[in-house]
């Protein structure tokens, strides 16, 4: 029965806030592809490349070589270029876990008072070994963790935790994270769970529907753990003269150290050393994972999580290593899917690769002649750059360096410019795998993939193109115009939730209207738009419509076009002609 106040008094009531409502996550980008660490399917916003690589790490072993995922090249590229927000999904093969800590002791029974869990998955985040004589952990490493139960205060019942960087040692450990003051009394604010978070999240599918689903009662605050389960609880820690109870003292985890294990996961294939840049989709070296470690069906379930607009928002997605590649018909399956989503979304860009390092000029163009979508655009060829992790060059396709070019271009103009040519479309840290000719670019253009030229004298290459890949001639065959689209219909949709379940009368039309129309006028001053109209009166909402619970506006857009053809005239005059 709900408390109520009915004699003067004074009523205490309790509010529980500790379910977490989930928000719209929006990033600028996404980009769907294996990492060295970090969640497994689970969209995770990174700011930064430094956060990119606290949270999925950058290059790793397999072999005797030293490689770095394609993921992280266009990462640190999309960022290097004004990027500010990634949308960054970590794809594997088979199954993965995370790490759990080794026994975190009481001073009484030594039992074992909490278990902490990495926030990560995969075997990388095994550092659980013995310990040497200089305080190191064998198995310890920089994508690794370890912790560390410091400052025990049996007085208070508190103690600190630290969660240290797996290849530091006891004399000079290096701290990821310190949690001071934590209890272990959950009727306390520094409760460890409350503090550190208890939250899961699970990949779940209902029908063809994929959603993260949450468990546990508090968010994560932690990079690194969440607090899997407490065994030893101190309710009520102190009696009532504010004394710890001796029931209680010995509960408090003593000062100690350790580490992490029994997670599995790894991407890395066993033999298979080398199925990375210029190999991939190379069926010599693996026809079953041939992108990466990877199989194409390895990147379903994150295409279709990322289908739901209502919890993620980005402009553009890519999948760098993903092929569309005539030869492996799952690759094209599962990029025809990514092209269809983001299509049914109708507020996002694709960008694909049409075909593999080495391929000829026809089997690039022949690979995406049945492509028909103004949602979905391609460049070529690939491209040599630098990898700043491992110091040395390496070949990616060209969505590795494409985001970089639309993070430059909306740092310095807006999503509507051409992200193309001299002034926004310059890769000035690559070269191609081939210099096209003028007559490549016309067979390129033609079929709507978008040419990287090189030009003589001019540092790097330069995107020269910049069309979708929609067949039939309209504004939308031009990524600047489908980009323009997908901004205004995010802002405009935007607004629109705002009205939904107001009353449908002429000042809520009103009302929308100078919302709408000074928003669309700034875009026009900055040269988005050339002229625009929205209706939205008694013309187009009729009693009948009204009736019906429905509000309609109509909004004419005339885009601006983008100069891509220049024709000069020279005339030849004859001595003695003047100019006027």
């Amino acid at each position: 029965m709900a408390e109520t106040i009915i004699s003067p008094g004074v009523l205490a009531t309790e509010n529980d806030q500790t379910f977490i409502t989930s928000q719209p996550i929006e990033a600028g980008a996404a980009i769907i592809g294996p990492t060295v660490k970090g969640p497994v399917e689970k969209p995770t916003i990174v700011t930064s490349y430094s956060d990119y690589i606290l949270k999925f790490g950058d290059s790793f072993l397999s072999g005797s070589q030293t490689y770095t995922y394609l993921t992280s090249l266009s990462t640190k590229n999309y960022f290097d270029n004004g990027g500010t927000s990634l949308l960054v999904t970590r794809v594997t093969s088979g199954s993965f876990t995370s790490a759990t800590s080794s026994v975190i002791y009481d001073s009484g029974s030594l039992n074992n008072v909490f278990v902490l869990e990495t926030l990560a998955e995969g075997e990388i985040m095994n550092s659980e070994s013995t310990l040497n004589s200089d305080g190191t952990l064998p198995s310890g490493s920089i994508d690794n963790i370890r912790w560390q139960i410091t400052g025990t205060n049996t007085t208070d019942g508190t103690f600190s935790l630290l969660i240290r960087r797996g290849d530091d040692s006891t004399n000079s450990p290096i701290a990821l994270e310190t949690w001071t003051n934590l209890s272990l009394d959950p009727y306390s604010s520094n409760y460890v769970e409350k503090v550190i978070g208890n939250q899961t999240e699970t990949l779940t599918q209902d029908g063809t529907d994929y959603y993260i689903a949450l468990n546990g009662e508090y968010e994560n605050k932690s990079n690194y753990v969440r607090i899997k389960q407490v065994n030893i609880k101190t309710p009520n820690y102190f009696d009532n003269s504010g004394v710890a109870k001796s029931v209680y003292t010995s509960s408090i985890p003593i000062a100690s150290s350790g580490s992490f294990g029994s997670a599995v996961g790894s991407n890395i294939p066993t033999g298979k050393a080398g199925q990375y840049y210029q190999y991939i989709s190379d069926p010599a070296i693996s026809a079953n994972h041939n992108t990466q470690g990877l199989i194409p069906s390895d990147y379903d379930d994150a295409i279709s999580l990322l289908t739901n607009k209502d919890i993620y928002n980005y402009d553009f997605i890519t999948t760098p290593g993903l092929i569309y590649n005539s030869t492996f018909t799952n690759s094209v399956s599962t990029l025809n899917t990514l092209i269809t989503n983001c299509k049914t979304r109708g507020d996002v860009l694709a960008i694909i690769d049409s075909a593999k390092y080495g391929s000829q000029l026809n089997t690039v163009v022949s690979n995406v002649t049945s492509l028909d979508n103004s949602y979905a655009a391609t460049y070529w060829p690939w491209l040599k750059t630098l990898d700043p992790t491992l110091s040395t060059q390496v070949w990616v396709p060209a969505s590795t360096m494409i985001p970089g070019i639309y993070a430059f271009n909306d740092n310095v103009a807006y999503p509507w410019f051409a992200p193309a040519g001299t002034t926004r479309g310059n890769i000035t840290n690559a070269s191609a795998e081939r210099v096209l000719t003028q007559g490549n670019r016309d067979t390129l253009y033609k079929s709507n993939i978008n040419p990287i030229a090189t030009f003589p004298g001019a540092p790097g290459v330069v995107v020269y193109g910049q069309k979708t890949l929609q067949k039939r001639k309209s504004s939308l065959d031009r990524i600047n115009v489908r980009r323009l689209l997908i901004e205004l219909k995010f802002n405009i949709t935007q607004f629109a939730n705002d009205v939904v379940f107001e009353q449908n009368t002429s000042q809520t039309r009103r009302n929308f209207l100078n919302v709408i129309n000074p928003y669309l006028a700034t875009v026009q001053q900055l040269q988005g738009l050339e002229n625009f109209r929205v209706v939205m009166d008694e013309t187009n909402n009729t009693p009948t419509t009204i009736d019906n619970n429905q509000l309609i506006g109509q909004i004419y857009i005339q885009p601006t076009r983008t100069i891509e053809f220049i024709l000069l005239d020279f005339n030849i005059t004859p001595t003695g002609v003047t100019f006027e």
